[in-house]
């Protein structure tokens, strides 16, 4: 089971995340979980690049050791990276100092002070720690969530119902989450390209997250 659109009270229970961003006029934030992929980032980046898309990839540490010429082309190709921990972990299912270990050994790898937890999940207690062990004068380690849920990683719909999900659900300035995976690629190869290609006749920019 899973929420395609995050209900307000998420937000109450977590609100040393990041779950909305400002924007001038009609933007969105694509963001794309748990690459590099040598087949699902490939393209990605080939559709956003046609779309003259940004977006923010947020990349397993493992994943970036094993395609660093995947991860070089996201930066060259001026989108931004985020870490997603060394080894996709489950913060409510490991000790705090694994959790934070596991993001720190991803931060050697991964040059960001941007943080989604795997599958959103995070205690405040973690988040705390997170937020102090990469504190610096100048920023704070920022948590970052989302508005719009594609559910790309769902056997259950087809690449047509991942779009529609997508469309239907999203506003002005929503973040919206895709997989460079393989287990969302059968439904993000359909989907993505229809997502671009609705909100760009509808006069929206694509972004990648700045703060």
């Amino acid at each position: 089971m899973y929420l395609v659109k995050s209900p307000w009270i998420l937000k109450k229970f977590y609100p040393f995340c990041t779950w909305d961003l400002p924007a001038s006029g009609q933007a969105l934030y694509l963001t794309f979980d748990d690459g590099p992929h040598p087949i699902a980032t490939p393209f990605v980046l080939d559709a956003l690049k046609a779309s003259n898309a940004k977006a923010t990839f947020f990349c397993i540490g493992k994943n970036v050791e094993a395609y660093p010429d995947l991860y070089r082309r996201i930066l060259m190709e001026g989108h931004r990276v985020g870490n997603h921990t060394y080894n996709h972990l489950n913060g409510w299912k490991c000790p705090d100092d694994t959790y934070v270990n596991d993001i720190i050994r991803a931060k050697k790898v991964i040059d960001s002070n941007l943080f989604r937890p795997p599958y959103g999940r995070i205690t405040n207690f973690q988040a705390k720690l997170l937020r102090r062990t990469f504190s610096s004068k100048e920023e704070l380690f920022r948590i970052i969530m989302w508005n719009v849920l594609s559910g790309d990683f769902d056997y259950s719909i087809n690449g047509e119902q991942c779009a529609q999900k997508v469309v239907s659900n999203t506003k002005n300035r929503s973040i919206i989450v895709f997989h460079d995976s393989e287990k969302a690629f059968p439904r993000l190869q359909v989907a993505l390209p229809k997502v671009l290609e609705h909100f760009r006749k509808k006069g929206f920019r694509f972004e990648s997250i700045l703060i």
